[in-house]
């Protein structure tokens, strides 16, 4: 993929070119594991480190621990891809590997606040920061060097397994914490167990270091240290390299914009959607994640294929649009199938609060007034809800929670037992708040969604692996398609739970949190129709000259 240099490449045989795959794929499915193992016990680790009498507040703040990872992955992508592109591909991803391992194993070993106090929040976003540093080296590292060993016809598909292991990554993590879950009792692993999948990347980091060890460095990487072609100052040349500008801009808002939202919706905002508002049991999401996610892996081998033969953008602009037209269909399927009765409830007996003061602030540790305080249950629990504005701006001290025929005087509430009644009143009306388990139809049904955003996801990441390869030149390719990769994907992608959370408990409706994906998509749709290369898939030289 470079062309001063590529007479001086040996052509990698199909034995090198499986191990490079496998061992590459390894290492991703491994450190997303441990970026991921987080999200999947979020619950938990709230209680353990973030605890709040306000639990919209408490789970708020485990998803700014889990963005602030993501924020920090554009440093990681310019420390290590000023790594990558001076010392190389494969040194430069055994760091990043053990990084992520340590800290993550660290997780595990950390005090609860009820024990070290405010120590413990603090250390837990410590390492979270250290596992975004590792991140934003990761994924270049790994693209790049399977498409560096990759025959351009076969490009697409062979870097499409990196794709899947970010999925896979996902996968583990749920399959770990269901094995810790049936060996555990549920009690003791809320109290301690869950520390375990955290503990376990040190045996996925040892397995890891162990296959990636054996890999030799990427033949267009050794070949342009040979012609001593590497790059002096790999950040600078990026920023300064002809027409990059536009490309970092198409490859931050075009591709990663797209692909980072969609993804997190389909995985993670579906994931605290069916176990949040539509209150499933864990463990029942936790099997339809497991499937969904593991038949998913498969979509994007198929389209990195289909992609060495129609070229990258068809399937990102196709993916594109079909998520602007179906997410929000595909999120009402799923509400309607998981709970129904939630549903039912909420048109049979709507709920409007009435009342001054009416504001409800997600971030406040106790709402400021007594309306502001029922807003708040009404989020915790899940339930719709409307602001009677006319009513609202009555005398002080007026105030009445309106479900279906009933109304109640919330103003004579005390603290002790607000939510257990405001509860009591919802359920007098027809609510019910026990968790869910969906017939077989149904489950199957939301398998089947799940597997409708596993299809967009795949549409719009499975080829990219390849195109970002191709965009850029190959002695400044890893700082170049790192940079705007990790700054989409840490700031578009990892803020995108705790934005749609905070979009959801502002507004009360649990499918408000979609329209922060539906404006990412739609914006970088116009960017992906006007920046992505059109035709076959080329290599950088031949198609800059």
């Amino acid at each position: 993929m470079s062309g001063a240099t590529t007479a001086a490449q040996r052509e990698p045989t199909d034995k090198e070119i499986r191990l490079v795959i496998a061992a590459s794929s390894a290492g991703t499915i491994f450190e997303w594991y441990d970026f991921f193992i987080y999200g999947t016990l979020a619950g938990l680790i709230g209680a353990a480190f973030f605890p709040s009498d306000n639990e919209t507040l408490e789970i708020l703040l485990v998803w700014a621990g889990f963005a602030v990872g993501f924020g920090f992955r554009p440093l990681g992508a310019i420390l290590f891809g000023f790594l990558g592109d001076r010392l190389g591909r494969k040194y430069t991803f055994l760091v990043t590997v053990t990084l992520m391992g340590i800290a993550t194993a660290g997780v595990g070993l950390i005090p609860s606040a009820a024990t070290i106090g405010l120590a413990a929040p603090l250390i837990v976003i410590c390492l979270r920061i250290l596992q975004g540093l590792a991140l934003g080296g990761e994924y270049g590292g790994a693209a790049i060097y399977v498409a560096e060993h990759a025959p351009p016809e076969k490009r697409g598909f062979y870097t499409s397994f990196i794709q899947a292991s970010v999925v896979g990554g996902f996968v583990l993590s749920i399959i770990v914490v269901i094995v810790c879950r049936a060996l555990i009792p549920a009690d003791d692993f809320a109290a301690w167990g869950w520390r375990i999948p955290f503990l376990l990347s040190i045996v996925l980091l040892g397995i890891s270091l162990w296959m990636r060890l054996k890999l030799s460095e990427s033949p267009v990487f050794q070949a342009m240290k040979e012609a001593g072609e590497t790059s002096a100052n790999p950040f600078k040349e990026s920023i300064a390299y002809p027409g990059n500008g536009k490309r970092i801009f198409v490859a931050l808002f075009g591709i990663t914009g797209i692909l980072t939202t969609i993804w997190y919706t389909a995985f993670f905002s579906g994931l605290s959607f069916l176990r949040g508002p539509m209150r499933v049991e864990e463990g029942v999401v936790e099997w339809m994640l497991l499937i969904a996610g593991s038949i998913s892996m498969a979509f994007y081998l198929v389209v990195g294929k289909w992609s060495d033969r129609v070229g990258r953008k068809k399937p990102i602009i196709i993916g594109a649009v079909l998520s602007l037209v179906l997410l929000f269909p595909v999120f009402w399927g799923m509400g309607a199938l998981a709970n129904p009765g939630l549903n039912e409830s909420a048109r049979a007996a709507p709920v409007t609060i009435a009342g001054t003061g009416c504001e409800h602030d997600p971030f406040a540790e106790v709402q400021a007034t007594a309306c502001g305080r029922v807003l708040q249950d009404l989020t915790a629990l899940g339930v719709p809800y409307d602001i009677d504005d006319a009513v609202a701006s009555s005398e002080p001290g007026a105030g009445t929670l309106l479900v279906g025929d009933g109304a109640y005087d919330y103003n004579t509430l005390s603290d002790d037992d607000r939510r257990g009644t405001v509860q009591g009143w919802l359920e007098e009306q027809g609510y019910s708040f026990e968790r869910q388990t969906p017939p077989l139809s149904s489950i199957l049904g939301i398998i089947a969604l799940l597997l409708v955003l596993g299809m967009l996801s795949a549409l719009t990441y499975g080829s990219v692996a390849a195109l970002l390869c191709e965009m850029f030149p190959a002695k400044i390719r890893y700082s170049s398609m790192s940079i705007p990769y990790h700054i989409g994907a840490g700031y578009l992608g990892g803020f995108l739970p705790l934005i749609a959370g905070y979009i959801v408990a502002m507004t009360g409706n649990a499918y408000s949190g979609l329209w922060y994906t539906i404006a990412v998509v739609g914006f970088g749709l116009l960017v992906a129709w006007w920046g992505i290369p059109d035709g076959p898939p080329k290599d950088f030289e031949d198609a800059h000259g």
